[in-house]
């Protein structure tokens, strides 16, 4: 992998070339030294001893659901817009957070950068990396200057493909606000990413070469793809990427992880990467605006409060323990996922005493779409099935 010339070492050597003092200084310290190093030892340790559960690698915070757009299919678009997650909450979430040994917090939303007070926890913690998901619109010279000083942030900017895929979604002149915005962190040598959440509609534009390019030139290190889920605001099945769609996806990154400059993450099909689904406390979780502990920031019903209980009770809440006894059951690792590859575990799990959906209509994935989730299961299962057993080398049953 490390061999001169392949891509990943290009990565690092224009990491180390392109960002500014303070922000490879606080990569160094944060998520190299704390959260790989330190943080894994910590992490060890705290299982071996009174914690007695091996802790997540990363968590993820949305403190506010606000957002100025309005975009057809956000995934949080039903959580409502007036609560916050009070400050002295978070405080208290981070802190926790770091005796168990996570550095590593990702910071979604809602629009995160409404919330004015999130660079004071930034700076508080400043022994943390965060990575944070934002529309862009708000990124301007100010708060790019902020960030830079701080230097422990990395955003990751969503685009739905080129001017007109963006706009339609997100509304109209918002893309050429999102050039702008990485512009200002190409020019202030903060690290960002681009974050894109492939549908029926742009799949094709999502995995091409020339998308990939684009946003390269624009200065990004990271991309991110996600799969359209039916969930949140007015949810709509045709939206949601077909089988070949999905399976096209992932051949795509493989390749785009040998050939291009970036690095590269897939939500759902990188399963083989990290063993399997990852939610439910087994990697990470979701604390909502609102306070509840979600297995995954897709999946919206809680067991627990994180207002009501620490951060070590809602890790180990009888819910997250199920969901993790499940996931030992799933071999292929291309099939991770309990809402589109195993649905009746997301059903059975929804039905335990105490859980509860976190807004109105969550429970429409259960309720309204499962013949159509049951028919993508086995259509995806198919695809999956063949690559996995190519994969290992094994007969296919």
């Amino acid at each position: 992998m490390w061999l001169n010339g392949h891509p990943s070492l290009n990565v690092a050597m224009k990491i180390l070339r392109n960002t500014s003092p303070r922000h490879k200084k606080q990569i160094i310290k944060c998520f190299i030294m704390n959260q790989l190093l330190i943080g894994s030892a910590k992490r060890k340790a705290f299982s071996d001893g009174s914690g007695g559960f091996y802790p997540p690698g990363l968590l993820v915070i949305s403190p506010s659901m606000k957002c100025n757009l309005n975009c057809f299919g956000c995934y949080a678009g039903m959580y409502k817009k007036d609560e916050d997650l009070p400050y002295d909450i978070i405080d208290r979430v981070l802190t926790e957070a770091k005796e168990m040994g996570v550095y590593f917090i990702v910071v979604s939303g809602g629009e995160p950068f409404f919330r004015k007070d999130l660079l004071d926890l930034f700076e508080k913690h400043n022994d943390m990396a965060f990575h944070v998901f934002t529309h862009g619109g708000l990124l301007d010279e100010k708060l790019v200057s902020r960030l830079a000083e701080l230097g422990n942030v990395l955003p990751a900017i969503s685009v739905e493909g080129f001017r007109q895929e963006t706009d339609r979604r997100r509304g109209e002149g918002h893309y050429a606000r999102v050039l702008q915005a990485m512009k200002l962190l190409r020019d202030a040598g903060v690290l960002f990413g681009y974050s894109t959440t492939m549908t029926q509609q742009n799949a094709d534009i999502v995995v091409s070469d020339e998308f990939v390019d684009h946003w390269m030139k624009q200065g990004t290190t990271v991309g991110w793809y996600f799969l359209y889920t039916p969930v949140g605001r007015e949810p709509n099945w045709e939206l949601v990427p077909t089988p070949e769609q999905r399976d096209l996806l992932r051949e795509r990154v493989a390749y785009f992880r040998g050939t291009k400059e970036m690095l590269f993450g897939d939500f759902w099909n990188d399963g083989p990467v990290v063993g399997g689904c990852i939610a439910g406390g087994r990697k990470y979780f979701h604390i909502n605006s609102k306070g509840d502990v979600e297995p995954c920031v897709f999946c919206h019903f809680a067991f627990h409060n994180i207002k009501k209980v620490s951060l070590q009770e809602a890790v180990t809440s009888p819910l997250f323990r199920k969901i993790q006894a499940y996931q030992k059951t799933h071999d292929n690792k291309l099939r991770p996922c309990m809402i589109i590859d195993h649905p009746e575990v997301y059903r059975d799990v929804c039905k335990m005493p105490g859980v509860y959906f976190t807004h109105q209509g969550a429970e429409n994935i259960v309720e309204g779409f499962a013949e159509k989730i049951d028919a993508y299961a086995v259509a995806y299962g198919k695809l999956a099935d063949r690559a996995w057993d190519e994969t290992h080398c094994r007969e296919p049953q």
